[in-house]
């Protein structure tokens, strides 16, 4: 919007928060290339007017939200929650995540050794001596999160087939939400639509529970407030069945897994797109990958990161996340012409921001860090919390009520 300062791109950054994440911890907050903040902006436009204006929040907050409820500050080459580095490749930088319990077992078949409790210097040894294509190909068959950082061309080839919103908004009012998802993503856009007027069911497996219900309580509560719970175990004949019935009396279902992982489940996208409904697939690089990624490592990968004479640094906290889960809910909100099935990249998602002048230093001024703009001095803030609508639901605590009142036997 040419000559509105809210979606400037230096104003929108400066309001995120995500500065603050960005950048050396000894040195001062750096402004990314690109109009993600921007984005993020026009995404909550769209839920607002979908919504009947009953949504009204900033986009741009959005993306570092989580880091006000957990303090996260800016670590350099280290994601902002500690589990990912940035590593010289011999042809460039490549993104590395160490999150799960299986990580370093994975990590130590990469460099073809035991790595011990501590996987870095084993992995950044063999890295170095390594392609980024090289570690994408071992990644992807080890199902490490990671991948080589895009450069020039190559983040044009990664924002190919990013979606965005378009046409008429719908109202989601009253509609039933089924949630699979975990994290952040796929529970952002659950939320957003929840706070729309959607009826949110939560469902998780007895094997699989979210592993946010492990990490910041206050953020989980957040994204989850006011939310259902359902536990099912697809190995059991009864409650598969209880399964595919919930999936089938929905009319949003979102996802954040791999097509064959849900096949196993017995669910079928295709089937439910048929019947009218719409299916939101939000994975690391689109449905027709087998790439693992998490919010920080596939934001680096798809050529979102900062750098100065020391190296490269990783942009905000999983800013890949919050963004792909404000599209997803701005999708949902779009009328279609029956079902459909959104096939949300976070890696295209995060490409097709990047691009355009390099943003100026911020500065400090006085107790304040500033950057100049068009608009004259901008504040550069830090990340914002917002508060929770109510408490997050018990694991499984609504299996029995949730398929009785939907007529599911049980």
């Amino acid at each position: 919007m040419p000559g509105d300062a809210s979606h400037d791109p230096l104003g929108a950054w400066a309001a995120s928060g995500i500065p603050h994440l960005t950048g050396r911890s000894d040195g001062p907050p750096i402004l990314p290339l690109g109009d993600a903040a921007v984005q993020a902006r026009r995404l909550t436009d769209w839920v607002r007017a979908a919504s009947g204006g009953s949504v009204d929040l900033d986009g741009a907050a959005l993306l570092a939200e989580r880091a006000a409820l957990t303090g996260f500050r800016r670590c350099g080459a280290v994601t902002p929650g500690g589990s990912g580095r940035l590593l010289p490749a011999t042809d460039g930088w490549v993104a590395v995540s160490c999150a799960r319990p299986d990580d370093p077992a994975l990590l130590g078949a990469l460099v073809g050794r035991d790595v011990g409790d501590d996987p870095w210097p084993a992995v950044q040894e063999w890295v170095g001596g390594h392609t980024r294509a090289e570690f994408d190909e071992r990644a992807t068959l080890l199902g490490i999160a990671g991948g080589g950082v895009a450069r020039d061309e190559e983040i044009v080839a990664a924002s190919r087939g990013v979606q965005r919103p378009a046409g008429a908004v719908r109202e989601v009012a009253g509609m039933l939400v089924v949630d699979f998802s975990a994290l952040w993503s796929g529970p952002l856009c659950a939320h957003l639509l929840g706070l729309a007027g959607a009826r949110v069911v939560k469902v998780e497996t007895p094997q699989r529970p979210d592993g946010a219900r492990r990490g910041n309580a206050g953020f989980y509560r957040l994204l989850h407030g006011g939310h259902e719970s359902v536990v099912l175990d697809p190995a059991l004949p009864g409650e598969r069945d209880a399964l595919h019935r919930l999936v089938a009396a929905a009319d949003i279902v979102i996802e954040a897994s791999r097509p064959r992982a849900l096949r196993r489940f017995g669910l079928d996208s295709a089937e439910f797109v048929a019947s009218g409904g719409t299916w939101i697939s939000i994975t690391a690089a689109g449905r027709d990958s087998d790439r693992i990624g998490f919010g920080d490592d596939v934001a680096a990968s798809a050529g979102l990161v900062v750098g100065d004479d020391a190296g490269m640094m990783f942009v905000g906290d999983a800013i890949a996340d919050p963004l792909s889960g404000l599209t997803a809910a701005a999708l949902a909100m779009c009328a279609t012409n029956g079902g459909v099935l959104w096939d949300v990249s976070m890696r295209a998602t995060v490409a097709a921001t990047i691009g355009g002048p390099a943003p100026p230093p911020v500065r400090r001024y006085r107790e304040r860090w500033i950057v100049e703009s068009e608009w004259g001095a901008v504040d550069v803030l830090a990340p914002t919390p917002r508060a929770a609508i109510s408490a997050a639901p018990a694991s499984g605590r609504d299996t029995v009520d949730v398929l009785a009142r939907l007529g599911i036997p049980w």
